[in-house]
Order: structure tokens, then sequence, then C-alpha cells
């Protein structure tokens, strides 16, 4: 793609003010020096520069006392942390950090320590260097490693486990985005020639990512295990070292994912499913997480693409390796186009952000806003604020005028509500002394404003990707300044200040609300930032939707524009903010989790948007219809088992739930039971399909239910009874007094 990325990257507020380009890893080589690999036309070259760390304090009487060698600025304004102290060896500023904690009896992660150490020398150097990544490349330049692996499993388990000595790894595909591909076969080497063979192409192949479907908590973590067996040293490093494994976690909304970290030296390693649990928070769409469910979903499986069942791969590898090899590499293609699709918006971060690409992943968007902010002040050598400490605030307005079936309604909303309120109404952080809040979130709109517009005129299909892509990722960063507000672990949050916006951005909405009402319309539903209403009698048809918005828009102060969002045939307002829409192609829209939840079941699930449809199509008497069409469906086995199953994710380790069901502080789960019943080693943060058992319709789940792999479809034995009155209530809840 020859598409040239808007000037953002020269930016050095938003991008760093160090303009090095090609920069794809950031590796501490020891205590004083620290290595940049970077790409260009001759492949990727090293470069040497002396490291140099830092850790603001509140005053310099702190650090008397300490030996070590360092340098102390004074720097500008009126915030806590007005000292930098600056050293050129990681050791000793990790000594620094334990004179700090000894002095002042508190700890770096006390919000009342008067020091500020970041325990990570790769962010320390980005963010006083104004280095990130990858400046002038494209995501294509990014050399890129799909790693996927099979294996063994012991007659009578239902999983492979790496402890197990006969459950080896029988196959490897690798696939790069240059054309390469190969899979390392068990049927021509031993498993321990296999993992030598595996690090001489990653040291062969050099590239710059590796990338894998579940790949911390499966294909690497098994590998590690593996080689362990077989005294192998997995020397992936671009310095020939070995992986370092260490437990971490990070937090997708409100859910927490634990897992094996695992770092290559010179690499970053990429796991794809972290890419659809963050797809996911905001589409809500997903079925599962797996590789081949989302490559159906996104559309990225290839028509001959092989499928294997997991308790099939072992005769497989026996009576058809060819086919084995071509499920792995299909595997390794699909993680590759996964990432393609899904990657681009973080490969865009990384070149804003001072985090290594792999960190990019696991931190959220208000721990990287601040980082922009630190890396400015420290530049300008500026005193930095402390956390403001947690305060609570009103958040958003939300509210319904109506409920049931409303025809021909229109929606409108106003675009980036909160952060047109900041910039219209001069809102920043009050400790924000160099004035960095406002300018830099002007700054993102602009450049969004411009991606939409190149978007808009690019001919070539990579291009309006590219620049859609670019758009997207400027949304979500100009929409998370007033997230990052309203935090309070943050240097330059200021929840008083998010308290305001909030306040502003709910009279804005009100007089909307009352416009409207004085215009004729009826307004049915509230969101944060949008009214869903019934025009006037005298208005229809989209043109005129459009140009009454435009009234409203110019009645609302400077600054804040209001746009037309769509015009739906038939709206079904339930609740607050729990609607369903159906749109001038016939497309169906459910909104809230009352009406699409991925705690239901699947089969509940689609019952539920088909009578959604029935009731905005104003065909009540198809509904009892439907209800007796699933329930002989029920009675009948003639659903798949994948409908009727939970899919749940722990929320913590089984150890820990098992210890506070014996202490009466929670009760017992069928989730948390059956991975304790499990061969298998299971985490906080993985997932369990199963489907409940018996014949009664009341029955203790957690005492009555199987794991999906232990279903056998010649001897059903999900509780038909139990799934047919969950059929009932809902059908009763939503559709016995229409049909």
């Amino acid at each position: 793609m020859n598409t040239k990325p808007l000037n953002f990257e020269q930016n050095a507020v938003l991008c760093g003010a160090d303009p090095l380009p090609g920069l794809v890893a950031v590796e501490l080589s020891g205590p004083q020096v620290i290595r940049l690999f970077i790409r260009g036309d001759a492949g990727v070259e090293k470069l040497d520069k002396p490291f140099s760390g830092f850790i603001l304090i509140e005053d310099r009487a702190l650090i008397e006392g300490f030996k070590r060698p360092c340098r102390l600025e004074a720097m500008e304004g009126n915030n806590p942390f007005k000292w930098l102290l600056l050293m050129d060896d990681w050791q000793d500023l990790q000594k620094a950090k334990v004179h700090l904690q000894k002095v002042s009896g508190e700890p770096p992660s006390s919000p009342g320590a008067p020091y500020l150490f970041i325990n990570d020398p790769v962010h320390q150097y980005l963010l006083l260097s104004g280095m990130t990544f990858f400046k002038g490349m494209l995501y294509s330049d990014l050399h890129r490693l799909a790693l996927d692996i099979e294996t063994a499993c012991t007659p009578g388990y239902d999983f492979s486990n790496p402890e197990r000595p006969e459950d080896r790894i029988i196959s490897i595909a690798l696939m790069d985005n240059r054309g390469y591909s190969e899979v390392i076969f068990g049927g021509d080497m031993d498993e321990k020639t296999m993992l030598h063979t595996l690090g001489e192409r990653i040291r062969g192949v050099d590239p710059d990512v590796i990338e894998g479907h579940n790949i911390f908590n499966f294909d690497l973590n098994y590998v590690i295990k593996r080689a362990r067996t077989q005294n192998v040293g997995l020397l992936w490093g671009r310095d020939g070292s070995d992986l370092r494994i260490r437990p971490s976690r990070f937090t997708v909304a409100e859910r927490v994912i634990d897992y094996p970290r695992v770092e290559i030296y010179g690499r970053h390693v990429v796991d794809t499913m972290f890419l659809l649990q963050y797809y996911d928070v905001s589409a809500r769409e997903l079925e599962s997480y797996g590789l081949k469910a989302a490559s159906l979903h996104f559309g990225l499986s290839k028509e001959d693409r092989v499928y294997i069942e997991g308790g099939e791969v072992d005769r497989y590898y026996r009576d058809d390796p060819e086919s084995l090899k071509k499920y792995n590499l299909d595997d390794a293609r699909e993680t590759l186009a996964l990432s393609e699709l899904l990657g681009y918006p973080f490969f865009l971060q990384a070149k804003i952000f001072p985090y290594s690409f792999q960190n990019i992943f696991v931190r959220g968007n208000a721990t990287k806003i601040n980082a922009l902010f630190l890396r400015e002040y420290l530049r300008q050598r500026a005193s930095v604020p402390k956390p403001s400490g947690g305060r609570t605030f009103e958040g958003g307005y939300t509210d319904v005028f109506v409920e049931g079936v409303v025809k021909n309604v229109a929606h409108c909303d106003v675009a980036s509500l909160y952060p047109s309120i900041m910039l219209s109404y001069g809102l920043k952080p009050g400790a924000d002394s160099l004035e960095v809040f406002l300018p830099l979130l002007k700054t993102l709109k602009d450049f969004r404003l411009e991606a939409k517009e190149k978007a808009a005129a690019a001919k070539e299909s990579h291009e309006k990707a590219y620049y859609q892509s670019l758009q997207q990722t400027f949304k979500v960063l100009i929409n998370s300044f007033y997230g990052y507000l309203g935090t309070d672990i943050h240097n330059f949050s200021d929840p008083e200040i998010a308290g305001e916006v909030t306040k502003r951005g709910r009279e804005i909405i009100r007089q909307m609300v009352d416009w409207l009402r004085n215009e004729g319309a009826i307004p049915v539903e509230i969101d944060t930032d949008g009214i869903y209403f019934v025009p006037g009698k005298d208005i229809s048809g989209e043109k005129e939707v459009a140009a009454l918005v435009e009234r409203l828009s110019r009645s609302l102060p400077a600054g804040i524009e209001v746009l037309t969002d769509g015009i739906f045939p038939s709206m079904y307002s339930y609740k607050k903010k729990n609607y369903a829409l159906l749109d001038e192609k016939g497309n169906l829209i459910i909104k809230g989790s009352a009406l699409r939840s991925k705690g239901m079941e699947r089969y509940l699930r689609e019952f539920l948007s088909r009578m959604l449809r029935l009731i905005l199509e104003g065909n009540s008497e198809g509904l009892h219809g439907l209800f007796k069409d699933y329930s002989v469906k029920l009675e009948k086995h003639l659903f798949p088992i994948s409908w009727l199953t939970k899919r749940e994710t722990l929320r913590e380790s089984p150890r820990g739930y098992l210890e506070k069901v014996k202490a009466k502080k929670r009760n017992p789960s069928a989730l948390y039971e059956l991975a304790l019943d499990s061969e298998r080693e299971y985490r906080a943060g993985d997932q369990i399909a199963f489907y409940v058992t018996g014949d009664k319709k009341n029955v203790t789940v957690y005492e009555n239910c199987k794991t999906v792999s232990g279903y056998d479809p010649r001897n059903p034995d999900e509780n038909i009874a139990y799934y047919k009155a969950k059929l009932k209530e809902l059908y009763k809840k939503f559709a016995s007094d229409r049909g």
C-alpha cells in the first residue's frame, strides 16, 4: 500500500519528539545500554544507546544519603513532583527506588508516595527520548509470523496435558506475511528435533512479531513445558536468548484475564484472542472467541479449509497426516488474517504511545493517555501532578419516554458529545499547567476529520481501509479523554471537571428534547449522546428529518454538532437502554443486555431475535407458532448442543473459588465445579462451555452439568424440561400478551 499517513507522526506532543523511523523493538542490554532494533531496506539493524531512566520526586531531601551516581533537575511549575532524578544505570535506579521507599515509608504503588517510579526500563526510555515504534512504516512492513501447534492426547482424556509424557507436540505450523509457510511435522522427526527446528526457523525468518490464537495460554505455554521435558532451550531472542515467562493479567471492559506472559528479546508476541475480546466489547456479536468461529464470522475462512475436531487429531496424525498438516496450516493462515483485520489500530497506537508493541495490547486507554501527558511534561521539564484520588460524580443522561412498539423513528446524536463539550467550554484538568490537554484533543479531532475525508475520497480499497482504521483509532482516543478525566489513579485526572462535563452533557440533551417537543416531535429514548424520536406529523422522509436535525443543531451552543444517525420504520422500546430497531433494509438491530445477553444460551438469543422481528413487523400471530416450533425442536433434540450451552469465563482461579466455598463466602458454581473436575489446568480468564443434564426443570445446575466435550449426540442427555421452561419464561416475558 502506497498510502502516505497523515502528518500526525510529525506532531511531537502526539507521537513524541524523536522522529527516528523504523523502530521495531527496544530492549535493555545490560544495566547501562538500551538496544534499538531498526527496520530498514537492508533488514533489521541493531543500534546501542546509553540508557537513561528517571524517578520523579516531591522533595530533593528524599534523595539525601543515596550514594549512587545521579543527576537532579528542578522542574518548572507548582505541581507536587518538582524534581527529576536522572540515572544512567537501571540497577542503580532500582536501588534508588528501594532508598525512596525506605525513607518515605511508602511503596511505589501507594497513591501517597512522594515519588513516581515506573518499573519498565523500555517505557522509561521511550518517555524520556520521545521515540515511538513504527514511524514511517506501513502495517505490511511489520514482519509477522503466525505459529500454531497440534498436540497428542492420551486415550481416556479430553485435553492434552504437557505434563503427560505421551502428550507430545505432533505438528507445528508457521506462516508469515511475506510468503513463507511450513509445517514441522512429528511424523518426520522426534519432538526434541521439532523444538530445535522451530527455534532455527524463528531465528532464520527473524520476525518482528510472533502471533497465535490463545498463544499465551496454550501454544507457548505448551511449547515451554515440553521443551523443559526435552531439555531444549527455546533460544528465540534476537540476541540468542531464551524465552522469559511470568504470570500476568490485563483487563478488557470488566473482564480480568490471567495469562502467562511470554517475552522474546527483540520481538513481540501478539495473541489474536485478545484482539477478539477488544473487538467484542463494542460489537457484542461473537458467539465464541475460538479461531474457527471468529474466522467464519469475519469471512476469513477459505472454501477448502480443513476442519478437524479436537478428539480426532490423533487419528488424523496416524491415518491421514496430510490433512492434519493442511488443518494446522489453515489455523496459522487464519491467525495471520485475523491479526491483519483487527491488529491495525494497535499498530497505529504504537506510533503514538511510548510503549512496546506487545504492551500496547494490554494497557488501558486512560493509562496510555496518561503517558502522553507525562512524556510532554518530561520533555518540557514541567512539574507533574499526583493522582487526584477518587471522587464520585453523576454520569450521562439516559431516559425512556415511550415503551412498546413505535413506528417511523429517527435517531440523532451529538458528534463526540463529551470531547465537544470540553473543547467548547474549555474544560481541562486543573493541574495541566502546560495546556496540553485541550490542544491535543483538538489535534486528534482535526486528524480524525481529515482521515474521514480521505477515507471517503479513497479510490483503492486498501487506501480506504487504512484511513478508516486511522479515523477509528483517533475516535477511540478522542472519546477516552473524558474517561481519563474521571479516573482516580492517573496524574492529570480531574473527577471534578469530569462531573462538569457530564453536567453540561445532560443540559444539552435536555435542551434538545425540549426543542424537539416544541417542534411537535415525540422523544422515545435517550442514550448518553443521542435521542430516538418520532418526527412531527408534517415531517416525513430522510431529507426533511435531516433538515429538522440541522435546525436543532443550530439551536445549540457553538461547537456542538448534531447529526442524523438513521431513520427506522419500527422500534421496540423495552426499557431504558434496551431496545430493538428495524431499519429500512429490514435489518434487525438489538441494543441492551436485557435483549441481547451473552449470558443467554444461543437457542434463547435466536428465539428472542426472531420474536423481536415479529413484534417489530406487527406479526403477533406468528409468535405462538415460533414458540411451538422451538419447543418441538427441543423435544426432538434438533438443536446442536452448542445452542444449549453456556460459555462462561472464570473470574478467579478454581483454587481461590474452592477456598471461598469452603469458607461459605460464595455459592457453588457449575463453571468452577467443572473446572475442578477437569484434568486440565484452568486459570482466571479461561472459558468453559457446559450444558445442563437431568430430567426435571428445577435442578441444581452445578450438580447436573457437563462440558460440551462430554456430549454424545447418539445418546443425548440435555435436560429438555429445563430448557423448555427457560423458553416458556422468555416467551411469556415478551410475547404472551401479543400472540
